[in-house]
């Protein structure tokens, strides 16, 4: 079950690469950001109103769990994905995803620290497998360090640094949250919201925000709220599968969108992204070492 979990928001995250390409056209990312954000909240909070009428049981709130949910939404949404568009920005994306790929391992560190989860070698193993498969699959000639100047090397370095532990121990906070307190829709619901706080804190030039948001390509702001909806599906999913497996395998599924990103790119937009056999071959050994994790 918790894989199956796992695999399905891994869907909704990759259908998310594909709303972010055609919505980062548009509108920047700033104030798309703001809006994704908002629409997660939105969006969480219908799901855990449907969710209060149909469950059997009562809710009942904990301050503990909600805390460390909370946390989770400022380590790994906002500052997490703060410190991606920065690397992006610096590094270029090629390199900044093979970095992001490194996440799940941080996550393993982080429960075992946080929570005391332990793998057998043979899941380690298999995590390996996965995680070398994503670099595989993600890392091209043009993804060298040399062409970069050493100050734009130095920042681009600890952006990525801070992109992964941010990403690995919000997930670990996450999953420890669900320890604690298994409310997985309404700890969505409290990690979106204080990400969206700690994002609308951030934000200085609120008349320029409203000006750009209210005078923003429409469309632009419609798939910026898809991508709302899309992650938001998929956080839940996310931190459903954490109640089911390991808090590192569950993350490790997540990560493993080239599976589904990298068949579209070669039969709807025709391989224009320069996919190849070690593409192929990454893809196989991700493929591999999910299926093993599911067949365990």
């Amino acid at each position: 079950m918790g894989v199956t979990l796992a695999l399905l928001a891994m869907l909704c995250f990759a259908a998310n690469i594909f709303i972010l390409r055609a919505a980062m056209a548009r509108m920047p990312v700033e104030w798309g950001f703001l809006v994704m954000l908002a629409v997660n909240v939105l969006f969480t909070a219908i799901a855990w109103a449907v969710e209060l009428q149909l469950r059997g049981t009562q809710f009942a709130f904990q301050w503990r769990g909600a805390a460390w949910f909370a946390l989770s939404g400022v380590v790994g949404i906002f500052f997490g994905r703060r410190m991606l568009l920065d690397a992006i920005h610096t590094l270029g994306p090629a390199r900044t995803s093979v970095l992001h790929s490194s996440s799940p391992a941080v996550t393993l560190i982080a429960a075992w620290l946080l929570v005391g989860e332990r793998l057998g070698a043979y899941e380690l193993a298999l995590m390996a497998l996965v995680i070398v498969g994503l670099w595989v699959t993600q890392t091209s000639g043009g993804a060298g360090l040399g062409e970069l100047r050493p100050a734009a090397l130095r920042r681009g370095v600890i952006f990525g640094l801070l992109l992964v532990i941010g990403f690995g121990v919000g997930n670990a906070l996450r999953g420890l949250a669900m320890r604690t307190w298994s409310e997985a829709v309404f700890g969505s619901l409290l990690g979106t919201g204080a990400a969206l706080l700690c994002q609308a804190a951030s934000i200085r030039a609120w008349p320029r925000a409203s000006a750009e948001l209210l005078g923003g390509d429409r469309r632009g702001l419609a798939l910026f709220a898809a991508s709302g909806v899309a992650t938001a599906c998929g956080s839940i999913l996310t931190t459903s599968a954490m109640g089911y497996v390991e808090i590192a395998i569950a993350t490790l599924i997540t990560f493993t969108t080239p599976l589904v990103v990298f068949p579209v790119s070669v039969f709807v937009f025709g391989n224009r992204e320069g996919l190849g056999l070690r593409t192929v071959a990454g893809a196989v050994m991700v493929l591999a070492g999910v299926a093993l994790l599911a067949l365990r």
